[in-house]
C-alpha cells in the first residue's frame, strides 16, 4: 500500500469507529476481490412501452422494519444551510432533514451489513424495500441481492444553483460523501430506536459494500461521492444524472471545476483524463430528459451528457451499465418500474461481504 493509500484508509477507519462498526484491518479491505465478469455492462435501450418489475412490488415475502429519524442543519459540521452560496429568501432551506432507514429481514444483527444510501430520501426507497424483501432470499443466485440497509437522506431544501440541495448534490468536492459517511451514517447506529431494534446494529468496513443512488442532481451526487471519495463509495447508480454545468458560480470549487459535472466528459473530461478508479457505475438518460438536447453549447444539455459520460465510462474501462430510456422525460417513474430491479442486481454483482 503506498503513502496516499494509508492516509485514505486512516481516515476511512476513523469514520468507521466513529459509527460504531466492527474492526478490521486495512489489509482485509485491500485485499477484498470481486470476479464480476462482464456480465450486464454495456448499453441497454428499453421502451416505448414499460411494465413494472414484479421484485419491485410486495409478494408476501418477510418484511424488514421501517424507521425515520430527523436532523437539524444547524447541528452539521458540513452542511449548517448556512452556506455564503445560499439565497434563503429565494429558496428556502429546510432546518431539519428526514432520515428512513429500512433494514431487511435476511439481516442479522451482529453481521456487518452493507449499506446503499439513496438521495432525495425517501425517493424510490419503497421499491427498494420490496426488491430486498423478495431478492435477499432469491434462489436464483445471479438474481440474489445482499442484505444491506438503505439509507435514504433528505436533501436540505430546493434546487438548482444557491440552494441547499444544489450545494449538496451540484458540488464537485468530497463534502457530500463527508457528509454521508462521517455524519449521517453514525446518526443511524445511534438512534436510538434502531438500537433497540438491533443493540448490535454494524456496518462492513469494505468500500465495495457501500453504495449509492440518486436521480437528477442526487444522481451526478451519487457519482460524484465515489469519484471523490472511492474509499467511503464505490457503488454507484445515477438515473437522470445532471451532469451539467449546475455548480454554483459563487462556489469555491468554480475555481478547479468551472463547469461543474459538465466536466466529467466534456472541458476537463476528468472520467477520460483521470486515473481510473476503483467504481462501479450505473447511468440512465432518457430520450426526453431535460432542456436543450439539441444544443452542444450549452453546458446544460441532460441527454448528451449523460451520453457522453456513459462512453467516457466505457472507454476507460469501468465495469458499467447505461440504460436509454424512449419515450419517458426526467426522473420518469416508469423508468425505475421497470428497471431498478435489474439494476440492484447488476450493481451488487460479485459483492460476497467481508
Amino acid at each position: 500500500m503506498n503513502h496516499s493509500r494509508r492516509t485514505s484508509a486512516s481516515v476511512f477507519f476513523s469514520f468507521l469507529a466513529l459509527a460504531g462498526l466492527t474492526a478490521h484491518t486495512a489489509r482485509a479491505i485491500d485485499t477484498y476481490t470481486e470476479v464480476t465478469g462482464s456480465e450486464g455492462d454495456g448499453e441497454v435501450t428499453v421502451g416505448p412501452d414499460y411494465t413494472t418489475d414484479k421484485d419491485l412490488t410486495d409478494l408476501g415475502n418477510p418484511k424488514g422494519k421501517s424507521f425515520e429519524f430527523k436532523m437539524k442543519l444547524a447541528d452539521s459540521k458540513i452542511f449548517r444551510g448556512d452556506d455564503k452560496t445560499l439565497e434563503p429568501d429565494k429558496k428556502p432551506v429546510l432546518t431539519e432533514r428526514k432520515i428512513s432507514v429500512y433494514v431487511p429481514a435476511a439481516y442479522k444483527d451482529g453481521t456487518a451489513a452493507p449499506l446503499l444510501i439513496i438521495h432525495d430520501g425517501p425517493g424510490p426507497l419503497g421499491q427498494v424495500r420490496n426488491a430486498l424483501d423478495n431478492l435477499t432470499i432469491a434462489k436464483d443466485v445471479n438474481r440474489k441481492l445482499p442484505a444491506f440497509i438503505a439509507i435514504a437522506v433528505e436533501n436540505g431544501g430546493n434546487d438548482g444553483k444557491n440552494s441547499e440541495r444544489g450545494l449538496e448534490y451540484d458540488t464537485m468536492s468530497d463534502r457530500e460523501a463527508r457528509f454521508i459517511a462521517e455524519e449521517v451514517v453514525p446518526a443511524v447506529v445511534a438512534n436510538a430506536d434502531i438500537k433497540a431494534a438491533y443493540p448490535r446494529l454494524a456496518f462492513t468496513q469494505n468500500p465495495w459494500g457501500h453504495a449509492v443512488m440518486g436521480c437528477s442532481s442526487g444522481g451526478a451526487a451519487a457519482l460524484t461521492m465515489g469519484w471523490f471519495r472511492p474509499d467511503y463509495f464505490r457503488r454507484i447508480i445515477a438515473y437522470s444524472g445532471t451532469f451539467v454545468d449546475q455548480q454554483d458560480d459563487d462556489a469555491a470549487e468554480e475555481a478547479k471545476f468551472p463547469l461543474g459535472a459538465w466536466e466529467y466528459h466534456s472541458g476537463m473530461k476528468l472520467i477520460e483524463t483521470s486515473e481510473k478508479k476503483p467504481l462501479r457505475i450505473f447511468t440512465h438518460v432518457s430520450e426526453n430528459d431535460l432542456r436543450n438536447k439539441d444544443a452542444e453549447d450549452t453546458h446544460h444539455n441532460w441527454v448528451m451528457a449523460g451520453q457522453r459520460t456513459s462512453a467516457a465510462l466505457t472507454a476507460k474501462g469501468y465495469h458499467h451499465r447505461f440504460v436509454f430510456s424512449k419515450a419517458t422525460g426526467h426522473c420518469d417513474g416508469k423508468v425505475f418500474n421497470q428497471t431498478l430491479a435489474d439494476t440492484l442486481v447488476w450493481l451488487w454483482h460479485g459483492y460476497h461481504g467481508e
